[in-house]
């Protein structure tokens, strides 16, 4: 397997596992007292959640475009 195939796929699971978390997180005491006030969630859980999103669309990318090619 090519290494651009293997770090996709971890970098896809990283970003679903990140956004899982932050999705949980914003249930949490703080952030609902915090979007209730503010109207947003707190930046902790607003990093998990973007940071989840891009990694795992860069994850996808990596997977979808690593496979195309000559496989050696």
């Amino acid at each position: 397997m090519k290494s651009q195939v293997i770090f996709g796929g971890v970098l896809l699971v990283l970003g679903i596992v990140l956004l899982i978390v932050g999705m949980n997180s914003s249930h949490s005491v703080a952030d609902q007292v915090s979007n209730t006030f503010s109207g947003r969630f707190t930046q902790d859980t607003m990093w998990y959640i973007i940071g989840g999103i891009a990694a795992g669309v860069l994850g996808l990318l990596m997977l979808m475009f690593g496979v195309r090619g000559k496989h050696s």
